[in-house]
């Protein structure tokens, strides 16, 4: 088996990013979501890399290692896909396969989409590509889910970091749990005068593919940069509205590979989305659906995830 090894590298967005890598051969980057960093990638950097390819796993912006500003400002979808251009140019590469999960995909997506010269092929995990709408986001989701809606909550300062950095193993524990297909399914709405972790239990047992040792690497790699960064991605919604208008309904051209859990909330909540995917993503090769799986769709099912995977850039 490959082994991961980890340094950091200077991405020419102007971000110091720490990265996890392994093997030699195509580049392929992957993106993680929330909340997240390079280590929900484990079992996929190590196959990857032995089936002959380079496999990268940044901690992204504002993440675990890498770290960044508490301001939001700089946590746009353009500086995001600024990072993962970046990262592929300063590892002396041209073009790249681009992977990504939750948060992770739209980084994905947005980048096969605004810098497809530098994207040989996209996957996007659970989030489905969801062309712009005709109206910012926040006050939509207010009004269907209400303001204990976590995306809703995150938009507050200050409160939604202090509430995941109380207890980041609890908070790594419940998330995890309650969002996989072992669990019991959370649409993470905050309860009235709770928080958006009282709509996660606190499990009985750790499902198999999770153990202790994974959420104590979880907590040890955000000991040093905590929550603001990830929850600040979430403050940029309706920004990331305006400035992506230039790509309203613009379609995504590189070769697309699409994966998600059928028990995963997010997933499920856009099948219309996943249905009418190749309405805008003209060149998607497939569509995988995982039964059992729930939202951490590498972790819960790396065998078939790398399948899926090795099999889409072995085909490109």
């Amino acid at each position: 088996m490959a082994e991961i090894t980890h340094r950091f590298i200077e991405s020419q967005s102007g971000l110091r990013m720490h990265v996890a890598e392994a093997g030699e051969g195509p580049l392929v980057l992957l993106l993680h979501g929330f909340p997240e960093c390079w280590y929900s990638w484990r079992h996929q950097l190590t196959a990857l890399a032995d089936a002959g390819f380079h496999a990268v796993a940044p901690d992204q912006r504002g993440y675990a290692r890498t770290g960044g500003p508490a301001d939001p400002a700089p946590y746009s979808i353009l500086h995001l896909v600024g990072d993962a251009v970046g990262l592929i140019e300063a590892l002396g590469r041209d073009r790249a396969v681009v992977v990504g999960h939750d948060w992770g995909a739209p980084v994905a997506w947005h980048t096969a989409q605004m810098r497809p010269d530098k994207v040989r092929g996209v996957v996007g995990m659970s989030v489905p590509h969801r062309p712009r709408s005709s109206k910012p986001p926040v006050a939509a989701m207010r009004r269907m889910f209400g303001d204990g809606f976590y995306m809703v909550r995150f938009q507050e300062p200050d409160a939604p970091e202090a509430e995941f950095d109380r207890d980041r193993a609890a908070a790594f524990r419940r998330m995890l749990y309650a969002a996989s297909g072992d669990g019991p399914g959370t649409a993470l709405i905050a309860p009235e005068g709770g928080g958006v972790l009282d709509a996660c239990p606190e499990p009985e047992k750790l499902p198999g593919w999770l153990t202790d040792d994974d959420i104590a690497a979880y907590v040890a790699e955000y000991a040093g940069s905590g929550f603001t960064g990830p929850i600040n991605w979430y403050r940029n919604l309706d920004r990331n509205w305006d400035l992506t208008a230039p790509w309203h309904r613009a379609p995504i051209s590189p070769p697309a590979l699409y994966i998600a859990g059928d028990r995963d909330l997010v997933a499920t909540g856009a099948v219309h989305a996943v249905e009418h995917l190749s309405d805008f993503v003209p060149n998607l090769r497939e569509t995988v659906w995982l039964p059992g799986c729930g939202h951490w769709t590498q972790q819960e099912r790396p065998a078939e995830v790398n399948d899926a995977l090795i099999a889409f850039l072995r085909a490109l």
